[in-house]
């Protein structure tokens, strides 16, 4: 029996303004009565406007990024708290342009998400191996070694989701293999069992983002560890991203 229930999650990145709540409510109207979770982590600058206007039947409205300490001297940054207060239910952590662009260490990560959680919120832990590591045969160890140390000691299957983006494939065409994806996504629960215990791994989400599209998302959510995507520039047109979830 599957404990999963699959999430499809879109990551806008640095788009969308007020006039693309069009396409929130688009995607919220048509998602109503689907049995995926369904989440849109926006621009903070629309957060509270598309919280407010989404029916909350099954879509939830998250953001992309928080400081990790709850307020102080840290000019243009946004804490967890203060982005709850504007609607979001869910913050992605650690991922990799935060990672390349922003130098953020696993360290980092643990501290985000830790913040994240303890302001009673879920956040999506990135996780994802550059083209370099890959070919160097160093996919597992990377993984496995962000994960071991951005993943909270307060982390559990309801306020954490693992998701596994290889950063070679993020935006570019390129996937791995399915039998690469189904050896990453494996590893990462037998290392999540031997963290968290077996209960918890088998219930915990492990999402696979990097170029998902509805001609190759099919594929990817047949594979047993896979419980869903994260989802970059195809969740962007509602058309795409309702797609990807009809397919989940």
């Amino acid at each position: 029996m599957n404990l999963r229930k699959h999430l499809i999650a879109g990551n806008w990145k640095m788009n969308g303004t007020l006039g693309s709540i069009n396409e929130i409510l688009k995607i919220d109207k048509l998602c109503s009565d689907y049995e995926v979770d369904i989440a849109l982590c926006v621009p903070n600058t629309i957060i509270s406007k598309a919280n407010e206007t989404i029916s909350h039947n099954n879509l939830i409205i998250g953001a992309q990024n928080c400081h990790y300490k709850e307020s102080g001297a840290y000019t243009g940054d946004v804490s967890a708290k203060m982005l709850k207060d504007a609607g979001a239910k869910i913050i992605i952590a650690g991922h990799s342009e935060r990672r390349q662009i922003y130098k953020e260490t696993n360290e980092i990560v643990n501290k985000k998400a830790t913040s994240i959680i303890n302001s009673d919120l879920q956040t999506i832990i990135c996780i994802g191996e550059t083209e370099e590591e890959k070919n160097m045969g160093l996919t597992k160890k990377i993984v496995c070694t962000q994960l071991e140390n951005s993943m909270p000691s307060i982390s559990d299957e309801n306020n954490t989701v693992v998701a596994y983006e290889p950063i070679w494939a993020i935006g570019t065409g390129k996937i791995p293999s399915l039998k690469e994806i189904e050896v990453v996504h494996k590893v990462l629960r037998s290392l999540i069992s031997e963290i968290k215990g077996i209960e918890t791994a088998n219930k915990m989400k492990i999402l696979y983002g990097g170029s998902v599209k509805p001609n190759n998302a099919k594929d990817i959510f047949d594979i047993d560890d896979v419980d869903g995507a994260l989802v970059g520039g195809a969740s962007l047109k509602s058309e795409d991203f309702m797609d990807i979830i009809n397919i989940c």
